[in-house]
Order: structure tokens, then C-alpha cells, then sequence
């Protein structure tokens, strides 16, 4: 094995080199060292390439359709107004902070199903009032809709 680029491709996703399931030129020691010992990924040759280039296409295919799926989801999201009725006492000062769970809620009755993890809150919510709250469905998808928290006695 001469010194120089080897042709591999990524079983996992691997910081500044590429994501999973995309085939990448790096240096042949990097590969052989790192890469391919600690399975993130394998070496790509003549005749395993073709096989290797139909999976590409086919998660290319699919990301496409996720993508698009997301982008979909993040513009139903952002033109949301969503009301949520809590108690409140002096101030309009709820009894307790706005919980993810329900923000899943909500958005779940709008038939748009999140997890906790993926609702962003620049502050807790303890006041009624207009909020901004972000979903982030990706890295780069992350919209923003408005909660108003009306105040109730009860």
C-alpha cells in the first residue's frame, strides 16, 4: 500500500471529514488507523465501489424526502398562534413555568408531533403574555412560533 489517498466510505458521521453513508478521500494512514479500526469506516475499492455508490444514491433519495418533509413541517410551524390557559396570581404571574411537555401537547393537537427535547424556550415562561418559542427539527431548520398564555383565576 503506497502512501497517499485512500477512497472510503463513512459508516458513521466523522467531524470535518463527512456524514454517514458518503464516500470521502482521506489520507491512507488516517484510514487505516483510525477510521477502519474503530468501524467508522470502510475501505472502498474496485469492486465494492458500485455497491457502495447505489447506497449513497439511495440515503441521498431519502434525505431528500426528509428534508423536504422537515421544511414542510418548519413552515406549518412558523405560521403557528398557539393560546395556552394557565392560573396566575399578582401580576399575571403563572403559579409555575411553561413545561416542553406541553408545548408537545399543543403542537400534537395541531398533528405536528415533537419530542420535549426539540422545543427551545430563550427564557422560562412565567408571565402570561406573547412568547417565542423555536423548534428545532434540524441543525439548520429551527422556526418560531408565538404562545400567548392567558391568565386565568381559577
Amino acid at each position: 500500500m503506497g502512501k497517499g489517498i485512500m477512497k472510503v466510505f463513512l459508516l458513521k458521521d466523522v467531524a470535518k471529514i463527512g456524514m454517514a453513508h458518503e464516500m470521502v478521500n482521506v489520507a491512507d494512514g488516517y484510514a487505516i488507523n483510525y477510521l477502519i479500526p474503530r468501524k467508522l469506516a470502510v475501505e472502498v475499492r474496485p469492486g465494492n465501489e458500485t455497491g457502495f455508490k447505489k447506497r449513497q444514491r439511495h440515503l441521498d433519495k431519502r434525505r431528500e424526502v426528509i428534508e423536504t418533509h422537515s421544511s414542510m413541517l418548519a413552515e406549518r410551524i412558523k405560521s403557528l398562534k398557539l393560546k395556552l390557559r394557565k392560573k396566575v396570581h399578582d401580576n399575571d404571574k403563572l403559579y409555575g413555568a411553561i413545561a416542553p411537555s406541553e408545548i408537545v401537547d399543543l403542537l400534537a393537537g395541531k398533528g405536528i408531533p415533537i419530542s420535549k427535547n426539540q422545543v427551545m424556550f430563550n427564557k422560562s415562561i412565567k408571565k402570561a403574555g406573547d412568547h417565542a418559542v423555536m423548534i428545532k427539527l434540524s441543525s439548520r431548520l429551527q422556526p418560531t412560533f408565538t404562545l400567548t398564555v392567558v391568565g386565568t383565576a381559577e
